[in-house]
């Protein structure tokens, strides 16, 4: 497809703005929402944390322009690292302004399903979540047969993520929903607000709001489905999404059971500035080592008596805004798991290092390891998706094609019969 003229200037110019590491006059090119959920600082961390992974910038290939929805034009630039690539993807409106970003890993290959996936063995169907401007589609997941079958609703990690925690040419959500439905476990996943509707979101937004409201829905639609044993529904929550899940649990104390795979438990503010330090450390520069000067800062603005909800989205990490630090703050996923009656499954991997053993295992070890309800293994292979691999793991090692291990799918399975 051929650009018109000003777009495509306006396309050659973010790109260049990109490469020079101009993140001020990046944000300057953005549609006003777009620009209210982008900060400059948090486009700068996204870059170099990216950039840091796969050992730095090698070259910038040409802007590819497609269709895409209404008047936009979908624009991908893609970016050569000395290990590895991604994606840039943005959409040029005809006020000649960005309407969206994402950084894409580019595995050059679409997701294929796991060897241990049977797709003749469940059935699955759109479900709608939720009511209003913020209600979220779903996938049911639900084994042949008649039941009732045990049921797990899966929580994706921070971030934008759609039902499958898509990331480049990986999905390990439909990997542990297809894997479980194989399985004879039902299973529903949805999109995140954060991704469908960016541009709805109040100012106040939360962690609590991102998840709470669509995995209570999650569990009542379960609930009403014939083939689900309702006593037997499970929260199976990924990264944040296993933060967040004894969250959850005490908001409905009906769950049957909790899995958390890489949940982490360290204070999110720390973790940042900790996995910053260590991508900076793979790609040293001043371009990284600004960022991660900057992301310090905020931390340190966060842990402090300073933060109130006035406090700018620009001052803090990530550009979150301060009402959703003060919430993460005044949330103890531990100390929460730790009053709820319900088992638990806790996984981890080996090679993580964005959530990792000591870090954040052993705070739910400490809390929960002599209950006699709750399992916790390590697998030691394992990077953040629970993918298997050997050495020390990188970001760019999410851009190849992949699938969460066997044995994570096997245990899960495993624990969800015994319930």
């Amino acid at each position: 497809m051929r650009m018109d003229a000003p777009r495509e200037l306006v396309t050659r110019e973010f790109a260049a703005l990109l490469r020079a590491e101009d993140f001020a006059g990046t944000v300057e090119l953005f549609a006003p929402p777009l620009r209210a959920a982008v900060s400059v600082e948090a486009l700068r961390l996204a870059w170099a944390a990216e950039v840091a992974g796969r050992g730095g910038i090698a070259a910038f290939g040409e802007p590819v322009s497609e269709p895409g929805e209404a008047d936009l034009v979908r624009v991908r630039i893609p970016v050569t690292c000395v290990n590895g690539g991604f994606t840039v993807v943005t959409s040029v409106g005809g006020d000649g302004l960005l309407h969206g970003l994402r950084l894409d890993p580019d595995g050059g290959a679409g997701w294929q399903p796991p060897g241990y996936a049977d797709p003749e063995r469940f059935t699955e169907r759109e479900v709608l979540l939720g009511t209003g401007p913020l209600a979220v589609p779903g996938t049911l997941s639900l084994p042949a047969g008649p039941g009732p079958w045990p049921a797990a609703v899966l929580l994706s990690g921070g971030g934008a993520f759609d039902r499958d925690e898509s990331s480049g040419p990986n999905k390990p959500l439909k990997d542990l929903a297809w894997g479980l439905a194989s399985r004879q476990v039902a299973v529903l996943r949805f999109d995140k607000a954060t991704f469908v509707h960016p541009e709805r979101l109040p100012p106040d937004f939360t962690m609590a709001d991102e998840y709470l409201p669509h995995a209570l829905a999650a569990v009542r639609l379960l609930r009403q489905q014939p083939e689900v044993a309702p006593d037997r529904i499970h929260l199976v929550g990924h990264s944040m999404g296993g933060k967040v899940a004894p969250r959850i649990a005490a908001a409905d104390p009906s769950i049957a059971g909790l899995v958390l795979l890489a949940a982490d438990a360290e204070p999110m503010h720390e973790a940042a500035v900790r996995v910053a330090r260590h991508l900076a450390a793979l790609a040293p520069g001043p371009s990284t080592n600004e960022a991660l000067a900057a992301l310090t800062r905020q931390a340190a603005l966060v842990a402090s008596a300073d933060l109130t909800p006035d406090t700018p989205s620009e001052l803090l990490p990530l550009g979150f805004s301060a009402a959703y630090w003060l919430d993460l703050r005044a949330y103890d996923p531990v100390s929460t798991a730790a009053a709820l009656a319900c088992p638990m499954l806790i996984l981890q991997g080996g090679r993580d290092y964005q959530v990792t053993v000591a870090d954040d295992l052993t705070r739910w070890q400490a809390a929960l390891a002599a209950r006699p309800d709750v399992a916790i293994r390590i697998h030691q292979d394992a990077d953040h998706l629970f993918f298997p691999g050997s050495g020390p793991a990188t970001a760019a090692e999410y851009a190849q094609p992949g699938h969460v291990e066997p044995a994570v799918v096997e245990e899960i399975t495993t624990w969800l019969a015994r319930r």
